[in-house]
């Protein structure tokens, strides 16, 4: 009789863990199920704003630029190797272009630091032109400059241009992938006709 008695109580034991273990999983899991839908509606909460202001969630630019941007790469192709956005913090930081002197701007450079592919458009206020236009050239200065630290984009470099298009700015070092056995010469004639390329759609959809 004691044994069944045991049994028995060993018995509910096991059962009214199991419950319990049961009970905690469910609220474990509910949690978590919160959690996900709290994330993503914060996510969305932020999509929906971005989306208000017709820009860009990943990197803020306007509608205006990013169809600029597009327009570029359908034209240059394999030729066009910025994909990293360049931002605002950075724009002001490497280049001495601040907020207060631009109402819209398009900037992107490539991830791989050893490549220096890079396409800038500013948009910059009426009374900033000249400012970010001077900013722009020295920066593209010292990279004429400091040329040895990666000497097989000299010819990329050199090739670099800074157009101004009414009150924009821009500041193309295109060219895409180079025969590392050409001549410096062929480089820049290359690289001249990307940046022309670039430079010829920036005007044909930018408003000035």
């Amino acid at each position: 009789m004691k044994k069944v008695l045991v049994l028995l109580t060993v018995g509910m034991l096991a059962i009214g863990l199991s419950a319990c273990g049961n009970k905690d999983d469910g609220q474990t899991q509910g949690s978590e199920q919160t959690g996900g839908q709290t994330q993503d509606s914060a996510q969305a909460d932020n999509t929906d704003g971005a989306g208000d202001a017709g820009m860009d969630v990943a990197n803020g630019w306007s509608e205006d630029m990013q169809a600029v941007k597009q327009a570029i790469v359908d034209t240059l192709g394999d030729n066009y190797w910025p994909d990293t956005p360049i931002i605002p913090e950075m724009l002001e930081g490497t280049y001495g272009i601040n907020a207060d002197m631009y109402e819209d701007y398009l900037a992107e450079s490539p991830m791989i630091s050893a490549n220096v592919d890079t396409l800038i458009l500013i948009k910059a206020k009426e009374d900033k032109v000249a400012d970010v236009e001077e900013a722009l050239n020295a920066y593209r200065e010292n990279l004429v400059n400091d040329t040895m630290q990666y000497p097989m984009n000299l010819g990329k470099i050199q090739a670099s241009r800074i157009e101004r298009i009414g009150n924009y700015v821009c500041f193309v070092q295109l060219g895409g992938d180079t025969d590392m056995d050409a001549s410096e010469e062929d480089v820049i004639a290359k690289c001249q006709e990307q940046n022309e390329l670039a430079i010829t759609v920036i005007e044909q959809n930018v408003q000035h």
